[in-house]
């Protein structure tokens, strides 16, 4: 496996297979190993999980970074949030991505599963007429 280097501002937080990290000065880091990781504005705060499709992706959030005993309480409650948007939605697009998301957070490939969640998100503040949120932002 090749190195991930990250680069991070002061104040930046990171999570990294379920710890929140602060960074206190610019600093520069290698992950040389899988890890479940999030920084910056790629981390939702449970607060900001305000609409369906928010919702989904603190969901499928919580099965990546989560603690090993919040993970499968994520996957249980992405299942469900998905349930409910892909009956409640019209957006037979919306659907798909949605049934992509969850196959790539059941084989544990939750970034995958994150980057299409937010895809359903602007669809949702584009359809809903709702203020982009500044985060979270996916990489690729």
């Amino acid at each position: 496996m090749s190195t991930l280097v990250l680069e991070l501002r002061q104040g930046d937080l990171m999570v990294v297979n379920g710890a929140p990290i602060r960074f206190r000065n610019r600093t520069r880091i290698e992950l040389a190993a899988k890890a479940r990781f999030l920084f910056g504005k790629q981390i939702m705060p449970p607060e900001a999980a305000t609409t369906p499709a928010r919702r989904i992706y603190f969901a499928l959030q919580t099965a990546y970074i989560g603690s090993d005993e919040e993970r499968p309480g994520g996957l249980a409650a992405a299942r469900r949030l998905i349930d409910d948007f892909q009956a409640a939605t019209t957006s037979a697009a919306a659907r798909q991505i949605l049934r992509d998301a969850l196959a790539c957070a059941e084989a544990d490939d939750c970034y995958q599963a994150l980057k299409l969640a937010r895809r359903v998100m602007r669809h949702e503040e584009e359809v809903l007429g709702l203020t982009p949120l500044a985060a979270p932002r996916m990489a690729g």
